[in-house]
């Protein structure tokens, strides 16, 4: 069996925002330097809305958000050869995911990473255009198009306290 013959993972990302314009990080458990944003996959019969609310709350403590944008596409991204058969259980290629921007509602307080089952080890507000920097490699196309497709989202959430 080759990653051809797999499906992708239907998936939801979630793109954090405080007031500043910054977007949220985190660093995963066990792997130093994989930052990444919230993610996770669909449940059946759930929306990808409801899921990026349910993901929010599951790897990082809050619900404290409201949704700004969504990527008006799926965007993908394919798992490295040496994964493919290992990762998400050996079922999928990679990820398709459905991204959301949110405007963070809470103090920082309202954010907890030491939730059931973690994902982060760390995290911080870092500025949107530097993401796929931050990115571990096979991820980082899905990124570039992120920081293009809410380019704007950073400047309208600092409208939005400004008003």
């Amino acid at each position: 069996m080759t990653a051809d013959d797999l499906p992708y993972r239907p998936c939801v990302g979630i793109a954090l925002f405080n007031e500043t314009g910054q977007v949220w990080i985190g660093n995963r458990i066990g792997f130093e330097g994989a930052w990444q944003l919230p993610q996770g996959g669909i449940d059946p019969g759930e929306t990808a809305e409801q899921a990026a609310r349910r993901e929010l709350g599951e790897e990082i403590g809050t619900d404290k958000a409201e949704i700004i944008a969504e990527t008006p596409d799926w965007l993908t991204y394919d798992l490295p050869d040496h994964l493919i058969g290992k990762a998400f259980g050996g079922k999928y290629r990679g990820q398709k995911q459905k991204w959301f921007a949110m405007r963070f509602t809470g103090k920082e307080k309202h954010i907890k990473i030491d939730v059931p089952h973690p994902e982060f080890d760390s995290w911080r507000w870092t500025d949107f255009g530097t993401l796929p920097d931050l990115i571990v490699p096979f991820k980082r196309p899905v990124y570039l198009q992120l920081v293009e497709i809410f380019r704007d989202v950073p400047q309208r959430i600092r409208q939005m306290g400004d008003a």
